[in-house]
């Protein structure tokens, strides 16, 4: 089955940088459009940027300019490289592949278990 195992979250300070790695099994990486969301307690998850089928990608607005998606097809390895850290930015980060329907709109089939990441000022 497929199994997304998400690593790289932990503490940093306001300014700082990390980048979540996400290793994925059980499909054949590439084939699917992939992602990574956030959430905080009491909001709803929020797509904080996508990689698509078609190769392009997209960002929230908040985080333009400061995080980069990026896959290694070798390692089948999703990315998010996450730069000027604002404490806004804490919250669980999750990896998610295969979208159903649209391809690049559609809602992702599966889900890693998330990463925690902690900015504080």
């Amino acid at each position: 089955q497929v199994q997304l195992a998400e690593s790289g979250g932990g503490s940093a300070q306001a300014g700082g940088s990390l980048k979540l790695s996400c290793v994925a099994s059980g499909y054949i990486f590439g084939t699917c459009g992939m992602g990574w969301f956030r959430q905080v307690p009491g909001k709803e998850r929020e797509l904080v940027s996508s990689s698509n089928v078609d190769g392009t990608t997209n960002y929230a607005d908040s985080v333009k300019g400061r995080f980069t998606i990026s896959q290694d097809t070798a390692k089948n390895t999703l990315y998010l490289e996450m730069n000027n850290l604002k404490t806004d930015d804490t919250a669980v980060y999750y990896c998610a592949a295969c979208r159903q329907g649209a391809p690049t709109t559609g809602p992702f089939r599966f889900w890693g278990q998330g990463t925690q990441v902690t900015v504080s000022s």
